[in-house]
């Protein structure tokens, strides 16, 4: 009669986590739903024309696929004197976003593994500074930053935009290297030197090959803060040294008397491509990277 009860209890307590894990599902597709319905917007109204626009209801599929507007985003075929399109910043920004995540990444990397694995005096008074560095909003440096370019003679080019970039992300890669390496052991670097070996050639034939997890994660954090900077690129740049983000303000702002929303969501979807791809191939290494430094030992 126990066993009875017992599995008679054990049946409704699986009934109670299946329903309860059901609901959970229903809700999470309700919140999947609501935050993908615009990218599904974005892409169904850049495949068709702008009178199947003005006719129909945003969430029905196009009667047909029109690429027509893709062109006229990347290419510009179509537009009037003054109108912008993308091809051009969309390589500016590519040229800017490479060299600034190398030059970061690795200065970062160095940073991390100098302030972990060679102490010296007021090693710890830097890291602070570095920290510190994390918190300083974007609009408190537009200012010296600009009269910097200036006397270098850098300002409104990629190289300047580059230096902009590497120089306030430092601080972030210099932290999350720094999380990571504090976790590995000393006795690797302390045999290392017994060996011979120097500063660089620790770094680079010991703690880098190991460092893949965390260099992952500083590359998607610095290639998403860079790809996506608006603020920089509208202050540091114009014309046609802009990056992409500039360029999508203002093909929006300066299009023609007619609205083409076909072709402003092609071009945000082509803005924003490179970011989805990254996290698509290497997010869930995002995670891994952020958690490998969070147990010493």
């Amino acid at each position: 009669m126990r066993e009875n009860n017992f599995q008679s209890i054990e049946i409704k307590s699986k009934k109670k986590k299946t329903f309860y894990r059901w609901v959970l599902f229903l809700i999470l597709g309700i919140f999947a739903l609501y935050y993908i319905t615009p990218l599904y917007v974005m892409i169904v109204t850049s495949f068709k024309s702008m009178e199947e626009i003005r006719q129909g209801n945003l969430l029905y599929l196009p009667q047909t696929l029109n690429f027509e507007s893709w062109k006229v985003a990347w290419h510009g075929q179509g537009f009037s004197a003054g109108d912008v399109y993308l091809k051009t910043y969309f390589w500016n920004s590519v040229k800017l976003v490479v060299p600034a995540v190398i030059i970061s990444t690795l200065l970062g990397a160095i940073n991390g593994y100098a302030l972990t694995k060679w102490r010296f005096k007021g090693d710890s008074w830097i890291f602070l500074l570095f920290l510190f560095g994390t918190f300083i909003p974007y609009q408190a440096i537009l200012l010296p930053m600009s009269r910097t370019l200036g006397a270098m003679g850098i300002s409104n080019s990629i190289g300047g935009l580059i230096l902009v970039h590497v120089v306030y992300g430092l601080c972030f890669t210099t932290l999350f290297c720094r999380n990571y390496y504090i976790s590995i052991s000393d006795e690797i670097v302390k045999a290392a030197r017994i060996d011979g070996a120097g500063f660089f050639k620790i770094f680079f034939k010991i703690m880098l090959p190991i460092s893949t997890p965390i260099l992952v994660v500083t590359v998607i954090w610095q290639f998403t803060m860079i790809w996506n900077d608006f603020l920089f690129g509208a202050t540091f740049t114009f014309g046609e040294e802009a990056p992409v983000q500039v360029a999508l303000n203002n093909m929006v702002l300066t299009s023609t008397s007619v609205k083409r929303y076909n072709v402003d969501m092609a071009a945000a979807i082509i803005a924003g491509f490179p970011t989805l791809i990254v996290y698509i191939l290497a997010g869930k290494y995002f995670i891994r990277g952020l958690t490998a430094g969070s147990v010493k030992g």
